[in-house]
């Protein structure tokens, strides 16, 4: 089956949300070249709408042309970070991986006090800002967590790092009496996928058939999280806070599974779509998550959120289209069946093949304070991050499947 256009839902805006949204998207353009955009990402309550205008007002220019320029009072805001009124001692186990920079440099910003704890992989990564104890979260493996032993206190521990229950157990025993704050970073995949298809805070979670297995695999990694979400919980009671992200993306992202559909669809084309188009897709952007864990801290909020984007729903199709209104090649997409994708073997990277459909509800997180930012941003920065990469690591993309597997199944269901 053969999608040709988007199926779009109009939403009436006020005219002065509309020029807001507008000189925001007319700026980011004018700073990457683009004379005049031709989609506005943030309209249409976060679906984006086409600009029926070919030639904006010379107000809007103006103003668009000051903003681009950052010489406006919001653009200015946009591109700046206020210091705490009260700065923290903050200690993050981890720091060194994905989301861990992006949260101790807004951190820094912030001028807390960073400690990070890690095994040392990346040493020297903030230079002499922060301060690096080295160790493992293993106690069986070398010193373990003896760098972290003694009295001293933090106000917020930061644990980014803890997969495995017996390293978190370990950890909060060594530390819950000298911090502030425990914030978990967890995951959705806490959640028992047999019991439902919408996921609340309040949703059963999944449970280890073995609870003596440490081995993090695709089938004990979310029954591992789980049981780390309550052992913080039940050691920190309302000390605790844990945060459930979906998929995190954006620039920096190593895994490369978003990253393979802002690449494939802008480079045009048949695209072998990702398979159920009126599936839910849900992600969250680093530079969204990241900061508001701090604000998190900052604000000593207690609590558990899943932290999954869009705000509003978002479908596979709309997740497509979304990223076809960013390039000027021709897109064309093919939507294979479920049976002919796990036939296949061909990997559609955040958007598996299956009949479940699952959701997982974002109110609580919004409501204390979390944004997400729109698709054209996150989608902009990530091509803009992946471009300016290696040839070599261009080519090593983790887990994509080939052009000539999707050019032969695109041929089985008819297309091309």
């Amino acid at each position: 089956m053969e999608h040709t256009g988007p199926k779009v839902r109009w939403g009436i805006v006020s005219t002065g949300r509309i020029t807001h949204q507008f000189v925001q998207d007319f700026a980011a353009g004018l700073k990457e070249g683009v004379p005049y955009p031709r989609w506005l990402p943030r309209a249409n309550r976060g679906y984006g709408a086409p600009a029926f205008v070919f030639s904006p007002p010379l107000a809007t220019s103006l103003v668009a042309g000051l903003h681009a320029a950052g010489l406006t009072r919001s653009a200015r805001a946009a591109g700046s970070v206020q210091p705490a009124g009260e700065p923290l001692s903050i200690l993050f186990l981890g720091g060194t991986g994905f989301i861990g920079p992006h949260q101790v440099e807004h951190a820094l910003a912030r001028g807390h006090r960073v400690t990070i704890f890690n095994r040392g992989r990346k040493s020297g990564l903030f230079g002499d800002r922060v301060e690096e104890l080295t160790g493992n979260r293993d106690t069986k493996i070398d010193d373990g967590l003896k760098a972290l032993e003694g009295d001293r206190t933090w106000d917020v521990v930061i644990d980014n790092s803890g997969y495995v229950p017996r390293h978190v157990r370990d950890s909060v025993e060594l530390l819950k009496d000298r911090c502030g704050r425990y914030l978990y970073v967890s995951t959705v995949a806490v959640y028992d996928f047999d019991r439902g298809e919408t996921f609340s805070e309040s949703s059963p979670l999944a449970e280890l058939e073995d609870p003596s297995v440490e081995q993090v695999t695709g089938e004990t990694y979310g029954p591992l999280k789980a049981a780390c979400d309550l052992i913080v919980q039940e050691a920190l009671g309302d000390r605790a806070t844990i945060v459930r992200p979906t998929y995190v993306v954006g620039p920096g992202d190593h895994t490369d599974r978003f990253t393979y559909w802002v690449d494939r669809v802008y480079r045009g084309g048949d695209v072998l779509a990702p398979g159920g188009p009126g599936r839910i897709a849900q992600w969250v952007d680093a530079r969204d998550l990241c900061p508001w864990i701090v604000t998190l801290a900052e604000q000593d909020t207690p609590g558990v959120f899943n932290t999954v984007g869009p705000a509003s729903p978002f479908t596979r199709e709309g997740l497509m289209w979304g990223l076809r209104a960013m390039t000027d090649a021709p897109v064309t997409f093919h939507w294979p069946s479920w049976d002919l994708l796990e036939e296949s073997g061909f990997n559609t990277p955040m958007m598996r093949p299956g009949d479940r459909q699952v959701e997982f509800t974002n109110a609580a997180s919004i409501a204390a304070g979390m944004h997400y930012r729109p698709l054209a941003d996150t989608a902009s920065a990530t091509w803009q991050w992946w471009n300016a990469q290696t040839a070599e690591r261009r080519a090593n993309a983790r887990n994509w499947s080939s052009r000539e597997l999707e050019r032969e199944l695109i041929e089985r269901i008819g297309g091309g």
